[in-house]
């Protein structure tokens, strides 16, 4: 068998229906339309997987700033099952951890994964990522509840120059 075309495109309102389709078959959860309208204003973390031209999967990723850190959230990241195992989840996760290294100013990388999807789990352990923490009842409506937070950490907050360097100029 011949391995088909990947590649990546743009989300964009005329094709944000696409998303919210392929979000319904891939994910347990359900997302709110402010979901959707965030996704369409944050341009390269958001992206549409193609694979011989049709829509098979999609990564939606956001800046989040808390626990005084900067780090990006992969909101979503899943692909259509006869697509899987295609190198599209790949591809979607090498995007966004090449956003991360142009970017070069975040502490890491983390999303959630409900605890008995052994799959995402180790796919995601392939790229350096590690469980965290667990979060009893993550998820509403969904069993198990429980999400497991994996985390690819960039930058120990020991690499930040001591402040008597900074005194020092």
């Amino acid at each position: 068998m011949t391995r088909g075309r990947s590649e990546l495109g743009d989300i964009t309102p005329h094709n944000i229906k696409q998303l919210k389709r392929l979000n319904q078959v891939v994910f347990p959860v359900t997302y709110n339309d402010k979901f959707y309208k965030d996704v369409l204003e944050v341009g390269e973390l958001a992206k549409l997987a193609y694979y011989n031209d049709i829509v098979v999967g999609a990564v939606c990723c956001r800046v989040d700033s808390s626990e005084n850190q900067r780090r990006l959230y992969i909101m979503t990241l899943g692909a259509l099952a006869p697509y899987r195992r295609l190198g599209i989840g790949t591809m979607m996760l090498e995007h966004v951890l090449k956003i991360c290294d142009k970017d070069g100013n975040f502490d890491n990388v983390f999303l959630h994964v409900q605890v008995n999807n052994e799959g995402a789990i180790k796919f995601y352990e392939k790229f350096g990522f590690e469980i965290v923490e667990e979060k009893k009842n993550y998820y509403k409506r969904i069993e198990p509840a429980d999400a497991y937070v994996l985390q690819k950490t960039f930058r120990k907050k020991t690499d930040k120059p001591a402040v008597s360097e900074l005194d020092s100029k």
